[in-house]
């Protein structure tokens, strides 16, 4: 009788137990099981669109418990993408799993920063029915039933594994949602527009050929963030402390290969603009703390300054080669550190400068400003990492490659006018 109830459950049983040995499999065994696992769900194609609506039931549950660990849709990808880099599925089946688990919201109840990253990333329900989910997924990814059933469990597999991690916003559907910072007065530059200028200076400086151009443009962006960044905190303090006053944070993914002069960039960036990062090796990102404005300065800022490391980089690299050098990874991690290290000490310098001129322009009354909001972005960034250590860079040997990374970072100088 054991047996006949066996060959005989229905395909929410089936996915239970499937689900209960791929979630809870040790590492060394999550292979086998993953197989074994999907050789049950894909044995009878009559059961295909129940098992998928099922599993996709389940994904929901998982994505939500992820959500609660503190990891947000950016992140989920970003794990998803670094665990198989050469391999795109995993990762447009997380999003589908993301764009599964936030049907349950309206479009109100969403973080502004969550609503954006849902956005960026596409996740949007596409399949008609989720009866429908597997069969429709199948014919986008031209996958039979078996190694389809595969690809999804391992993607529900690392959800289920992801870490609690250090919040950085609110739950969807939680009243933690944040409200919107104070109006800009009348007359004056809203932040949409500053920051479409700054966006398009920033452009430019990534694509044109020319050091000397690039070094104008990055530094008259820089000049804009760092004034934008002033008027927002002199706003802030007159309109009186509350939640729009608070210090917030975001995560910053710090992608592999060198990524220790990566973060190392991104610190000098956040730093120059008042702002905390922490770097977490393990999972590729650096949380940076901060004010909304300076955030979003941090965020445009050390994408821009990646794009125009790596190609001074192409081009430095281009130049050993003519001179008959062979350059090789110690070369290029050689340039990154000595890149990161120069823009360190040209955005400090920048900063100092931006604020000593306001503090002329404006008065005593900045310097106090800023002040307690160095205060704050310190004691948050102490709370949500009480524990941390300083990390040095090793390996980097080629004289070379660090002055041509200092020259590159020389030449995309961000310091006055």
């Amino acid at each position: 009788m054991g047996r006949e109830r066996q060959d005989t459950q229905g395909p929410d049983r089936i996915v239970e137990d499937v689900l209960g040995r791929v979630l809870y499999a040790s590492a060394p065994d999550a292979g086998d099981a993953v197989e074994a696992g999907a050789s049950l769900l894909a044995a009878d194609a009559g059961q295909w669109p129940a098992v998928g609506r099922l599993l996709l039931r389940r994904a929901e549950q998982l994505v939500r418990q992820a959500w609660e660990r503190g990891w947000q849709p950016a992140d989920l990808v970003r794990m998803a993408r670094r665990t198989a880099p050469d391999d795109a599925r995993p990762t447009r089946l997380a999003v589908d799993l993301i764009a599964a688990e936030a049907r349950r919201y309206g479009t109100g109840a969403l973080d502004p920063r969550w609503a954006a990253q849902l956005r960026e990333l596409g996740a949007e329900a596409w399949w008609t029915a989720d009866d429908r989910f597997l069969p429709e997924l199948g014919g986008r990814e031209a996958m039979d039933r078996f190694p389809l059933a595969e690809a999804l469990l391992d993607v529900m597999r690392l959800v289920f594994g992801l870490p609690a991690i250090e919040p950085v916003g609110p739950v969807p559907g939680t009243s933690g949602r944040r409200t919107a910072p104070p109006a800009a007065p009348a007359g004056t530059s809203g932040e949409p527009k500053m920051l479409g200028r700054i966006r398009a200076l920033l452009a430019k400086a990534e694509a044109t050929d020319y050091p000397e151009e690039a070094e104008a443009l990055t530094g008259k962006a820089q000049q804009l963030m760092a004034r934008h960044s002033i008027d927002e905190a002199l706003l802030a303090a007159g309109a009186g402390a509350g939640p729009e006053g608070a210090p917030e944070a975001v995560r910053i993914g710090v992608d592999r290969p060198y990524e220790s002069t990566g973060a190392m960039l991104l610190d000098a960036v956040a730093e120059a603009n008042r702002c905390r990062a922490v770097w977490n090796e393990d999972l590729g990102f650096s949380t940076v703390v901060g004010f909304a404005t300076d955030l979003e300065s941090v965020e445009l800022l050390y994408t821009s300054l990646l794009v125009q490391a790596t190609t001074a980089m192409t081009r430095a690299e281009a130049g050993q080669r003519t001179a008959g050098r062979k350059r090789t990874k110690t070369f290029r991690q050689s340039f990154l550190l000595g890149y990161a290290n120069r823009i360190h000490q040209r955005l400090s310098a920048a900063t100092e400068r931006t604020v000593t001129e306001s503090a002329t322009e404006l008065g005593e009354r900045l310097l106090p400003v800023l002040a307690a909001r160095d205060v704050a972005v310190a004691g948050a960034a102490e709370q949500m990492f009480p524990v941390t250590t300083r990390h040095s860079v090793r390996g980097a040997r080629d004289a070379e490659g660090w002055h041509e990374g200092t020259a590159a970072a020389d030449r995309a100088s961000l310091g006055g006018r």
